[in-house]
């Protein structure tokens, strides 16, 4: 869900055996503790304030955290968000959270002094909610002319939809990929918060981020990074437009190659209650299928647009004859991209998942792996941090 909403005030606690306030630091359920100078990863060295939220923004620390980078996140509520599990929450690993009203004198001058020290600072809020609270991209730029500043948000920081809340349906919405993921005669349906929050938002806010700081680095200037979700989005749906203008996209819903219409590009339910997702588009990959399905191909043109919807009857009237782990056993191994829709709670005892390590277990939670994979300079999961002075203490922040 996207975090198009305002602060709220946070109160402090004092650390006991020293004179100082300190915000509340967000507990782990681990054990051990890994210390972020000792791992080198691709981003090792970066430091980064995010300015906590839900959805993207949260997503965005993680995947940072998980390439090295020393992020501290500074939350009003930690681990309290729509979705967060507390201090076990899979998108909030890898890094320090502090409890901070950032409303208060002692938390904006807490924000100013990491910022002052960051090479970037992400956020989430709706346009202004920074610059009320004196840390808006004006301000901090001044302070740290290097500071690359991203902000990620459902509408942008300009337009007419600006200022509304959203979550992450509406951005889909509104950029057409909602319109484009519906069967004939049927609603839309979405995919979870995954296409517009991380899609559309977290992957594009990461993206400009790391461009921007490349330009920091060789140029010395830090800029503003404007992520909305739906310019995220829109860019996503580009195979679709591109399919338009080769006349191959009508614009009927459930119609068309990619969104249902077409026989070999369906999820097809099985004798057993399980479903077949079938993704046979080359013409090797359709003629292999028929082969193993016993189908003439005669009989199946796989681009005669008119005939698809008998065909898909067809097949879904041959899929229903075996379970799915008997269609699993033939078509799996074999070219004709036939694969068992398995549920995220399924999908990490999946043989070829468990072998490439795609998800791991942190804090007595099953979650998903960092990803990418780098050769030199790997990604590494590790649990929230738990020391607030020590992470402070790396930040040279007393």
């Amino acid at each position: 869900m996207t975090p198009n909403g305002d602060t709220g005030p946070v109160t402090y606690r004092e650390c006991r055996n020293h004179h100082h306030i300190y915000p509340v630091s967000m507990r782990a359920n681990v054990g051990e503790s890994t210390s972020v100078s000792g791992l080198k990863g691709p981003l090792s060295g970066v430091r980064v304030v995010e300015v906590g939220g839900i959805g993207p923004t949260p997503f965005a620390g993680m995947m940072l955290a998980d390439m090295g980078a020393d992020v501290i996140r500074l939350d009003r509520a930690p681990g309290a968000g729509f979705g967060q599990a507390g201090p076990g929450d899979p998108s909030l690993r890898g890094r320090q959270t502090l409890a901070v009203d950032l409303s208060s004198e002692p938390g904006r001058a807490l924000a100013l002094k990491l910022a002052a020290r960051a090479d970037a600072l992400i956020e989430g809020f709706r346009p202004g909610v920074m610059e009320r609270l004196g840390l808006g991209p004006d301000e901090l730029l001044e302070l740290n002319p290097r500071l690359v500043y991203g902000r990620v948000t459902g509408y942008g920081q300009a337009g007419p939809l600006a200022g509304l809340p959203g979550h992450d349906i509406n951005f889909l919405a509104l950029a057409g990929l909602l319109g484009a993921s519906q069967r004939a005669g049927e609603r839309p349906m979405f995919p979870v918060n995954a296409a517009a929050d991380y899609g559309g938002g977290a992957m594009f806010l990461l993206f400009g981020v790391l461009c921007a700081l490349l330009e920091a680095r060789s140029y010395g200037r830090g800029q503003v990074v404007d992520a909305a979700m739906v310019d995220g989005v829109a860019l996503l749906t580009t195979m679709v437009h591109s399919l338009r203008a080769a006349g191959m996209w009508n614009g009927a819903p459930g119609a068309n190659v990619l969104d249902s219409g077409a026989h070999f590009y369906e999820v097809y339910e099985t004798a057993d209650g399980g479903h077949l997702a079938v993704g046979a588009i080359e013409p090797r990959f359709y003629a292999r299928l028929l082969e193993l399905l016993e189908l003439p191909a005669d009989a199946f043109p796989q681009w005669q647009t008119d005939r698809w919807p008998d065909l898909k009857a067809r097949f879904a009237a041959v899929f229903a004859q075996r379970s799915a782990a008997a269609w699993a056993a033939l078509l799996e191994p074999e070219e004709v991209c036939v694969t068992v829709v398995r549920g995220p709670f399924d999908a990490p005892d999946d043989l070829h998942l468990r072998a490439r390590g795609t998800f791991t277990t942190l804090a007595g939670v099953r979650q998903p792996a960092p990803a990418p994979r780098l050769s030199l300079t790997p990604a590494r999961a590790r649990p929230a941090e738990d020391d607030p002075r020590a992470a402070l203490a790396r930040w040279g922040v007393e």
